[in-house]
């Protein structure tokens, strides 16, 4: 009996895979079909199935797609990774709140799906990839903040570059977990400079990556809301720490009202197009102004933060650097120079370092680029105010 049980499971997964591969723009359909039937592999045996408004779903709904989703299960189960469909009991618990929840979610982690998705409130952080030095330093301040709340929450993002990138790594940093929702299947990395960001993702106990496109997904356009609405879907709250006027973070922040999560926002600049988004969000009563990291923390309900200042320490920086260019590259010893050596100008740094005076300047713009290093009129060197 026990036997028979776990084969109708598998059935049922196998279903809901397959649904989840023919429905994914439209899981409300598939959901309505299911309570129609009595169950997503009784859709597949139904008679003259209709699909009001989308005829080409319904010819999809064949015994091939069930073969398909066997082997796709088999496929993720060999790499490691894990399926979960809206009817287990390890898929993520916000996602039901939601009126269209994927009918099933990937995972790639080291730890049980309760561990990542259980343990810790989920707080959203997303914005432009194209961040200001404004934004980056205050993304990384939010984040450190929430590390030092009573109770401290996972940080979901999307793994873009810009704010996401920054939000996953400041929780790695400040020993947070965090977890990344991709565009693409389960199987690839988006954007491929964050590959190694996603790897330590994957082997961080509590974090991990999610996604609800089958294996082999390619990161096209209309993918990347789909992509949001997950983002808002799994976490009570959602930050904006810059936006222009469109864009996929204001989407994500749509569609946190629309599913009753809480929204902040980072004001800026009234000239700045990077801001414009989020100045438009506090404008419309979407979102709540952010004015201090310890002010957030206390309106989220975390507790009262510790007093206690996040560090970022010198090997934290190094490993950035490393990450960033390579552990024998020279924009790295020259970053760990100008810590060594606050206020150093670009003349003694090449002298410090025996390299010449050219090459030394332009490792030194590449740093000022990347947002580790400034320099001012007199070519003295400083760590940037977030690495500070």
């Amino acid at each position: 009996m026990h036997y028979f049980r776990r084969m109708m499971d598998y059935e049922e997964q196998v279903a809901l895979c397959a649904l989840n591969k023919i429905f994914g723009y439209h899981p409300r359909l598939a959901m309505a079909l299911i309570e129609e039937t009595g169950s997503a592999a009784a859709v597949f045996s139904a008679p003259d199935l209709e699909v009001p408004g989308h005829p080409e779903l319904a010819e999809r709904v064949e015994p091939a797609m069930l073969d398909w989703a066997k082997g796709e299960l088999t496929r993720i189960r060999e790499r490691g990774f894990r399926f979960l469909a809206y009817k287990d009991s390890d898929y993520p618990a916000p996602l039901l709140e939601i009126p269209d929840p994927p009918l099933g979610i990937y995972l790639n982690g080291s730890t049980p799906p309760t561990q990542i998705f259980d343990l810790h409130p989920m707080v959203g952080v997303v914005g432009t990839r194209d961040l200001s030095p404004y934004g980056r330093t205050w993304c990384r301040k939010l984040v450190e903040g929430l590390s030092r709340a009573k109770v401290q929450p996972c940080i979901v993002s999307g793994m873009a570059l810009g704010a996401d990138g920054i939000a996953h790594q400041t929780a790695l940093e400040c020993g947070l977990t965090t977890v990344g929702v991709l565009p693409t299947g389960i199987d690839k990395i988006y954007p491929w400079q964050h590959e190694r960001l996603a790897m330590q993702m994957v082997e961080t106990p509590g974090c991990g990556l999610v996604t609800d496109y089958p294996t082999g997904t390619a990161p096209v356009a209309l993918n990347f809301l789909r992509r949001n609405r997950i983002i808002a879907g799994l976490t009570r709250a959602v930050i904006v720490v810059e936006s222009k006027s469109q864009g996929g973070s204001l989407m994500t922040a749509r569609y946190a009202v629309e599913y009753g999560r809480d929204v902040y926002a980072l004001p800026g600049r009234v000239d700045d197009i990077r801001s414009a988004g989020c100045n438009s969000l506090i404008h419309q009563n979407m979102a709540e102004i952010i004015t201090t990291p310890e002010d957030l923390v206390a309106r989220l309900g975390l507790g009262a933060p510790s007093r206690k200042a996040a560090v970022i320490g010198p090997n934290v920086f190094a490993d950035a650097l490393e990450r960033q260019f390579g552990a024998g590259s020279i924009e790295r010893a020259v970053g760990l120079g100008v810590q060594k050596n606050r206020g150093v100008t670009v003349e003694e740094l090449s002298a410090l370092m025996r390299q010449p005076f050219a090459a030394t300047m332009t490792a030194v713009s590449t740093l000022e680029a990347a947002g580790f290093v400034r320099m001012d009129l007199l070519r003295r060197c400083s760590l940037a105010p977030e690495w500070e």
